[in-house]
């Protein structure tokens, strides 16, 4: 335990029952392990020291119940404060506090509370009000709870709304990604289009360029090999008289050989197969005929005249 200037008695001596009286000490620090030890001491008395601070791990002793810190120097108190569940009383009496931690609202159990002689907020010090005797003492407890209840709700609906405000964010600049991502894909699969259809017209291009080059090589190749006289006006085409040719030819064959039938069966030992004499006699029928015939009487007498 630091004194002013060295080291007193033990705290196991200073207790008493369940009190523990560590006042008028010049305490500059709160022993907070040697008290850890003593967790039958449920009344602690640390008034008129000076106790600026108060340090963190003062709020693990949750066996207190009756707690004194009036008349120091305190500026605060630690933001766990709250921790200290089982305190009924407690008295900061003539210290320099402006404000309480918000986890002052945890301490279900309080019923006994002394701010006086300390710069506290005005509104904390409005609700607070004076403890000139029990029953203020107790409304003071009671309203500086219900205060910090307030307090710790309202930013506790600031941290769900600050909270709710960051998903938010996080939801738009997803959905900002995402929008962007699909910008972008969009913009390759445009592109992919366009180099796709860029490429296809290159290629149809080049194919009608070599199909091009190919009808001309062609054209070049057959001029070149047209002879000289290739100059001279083509002849006529034939094909309007062939079919009369083929007729006239057609006939004539048959007429030789009529000719050559009736030479056979008239000059050669053929003139007495049947043949040749059903020939023959066909012969002489159709010559009688034509001489019984005017036109072709008068066609003959011209011969003979002739």
């Amino acid at each position: 335990m630091s004194r002013g200037g060295g080291k007193g008695p033990s705290l196991k001596d200073k207790l008493d029952g369940n009190e523990l009286d560590l006042s008028l000490c010049d305490l500059n620090e709160v022993p907070v392990r040697e008290l850890a030890a003593l967790p039958k001491a449920t009344i602690l008395d640390l008034s008129c020291n000076n106790l600026i601070s108060l340090p963190s791990d003062f709020c693990s002793l949750m066996h207190l119940v009756k707690l004194d810190l009036s008349k120091n120097r305190l500026q605060q108190l630690p933001l766990d404060f709250g921790r200290l569940v089982n305190l009924q009383h407690l008295d900061l009496l003539n210290n320099r506090l402006v404000t309480l931690p918000v986890s002052f609202a945890q301490l279900k159990n309080l019923k006994w509370l002394d701010l006086k002689d300390n710069p506290l907020d005005p509104v904390l010090a409005k609700v607070a009000g004076d403890c000139l005797d029990e029953k203020q003492c107790k409304q003071a407890a009671v309203k500086v709870l219900q205060h910090m209840k307030a307090i710790q709700s309202e930013q506790d609906r600031q941290r769900q709304r600050k909270l709710q405000a960051e998903r938010e964010m996080e939801k738009k600049r997803e959905a900002e990604q995402r929008a962007k991502e699909a910008q972008e894909r969009e913009l390759r699969k445009r592109e992919k289009a366009e180099e796709k259809e860029r490429r296809r017209r290159e290629y149809d291009a080049q194919k009608a360029a070599k199909q091009e080059m190919e009808k001309k090589t062609k054209k070049e190749n057959v001029q070149t090999r047209k002879p000289a006289s290739s100059s001279r006006p083509p002849p006529p085409p034939r094909h309007k008289h062939s079919w009369s040719q083929s007729v006239l030819r057609v006939l004539l064959f048959a007429l030789l050989c009529v000719l050559c039938t009736l030479a056979a069966c008239k000059l050669t030992e053929l003139r007495r197969q049947p043949l040749c004499i059903s020939v023959n006699t066909l012969y002489e029928d159709v010559l009688a005929a034509l001489q019984n015939h005017k036109t072709l009487q008068n066609l003959l007498q011209q011969n003979s005249q002739k």
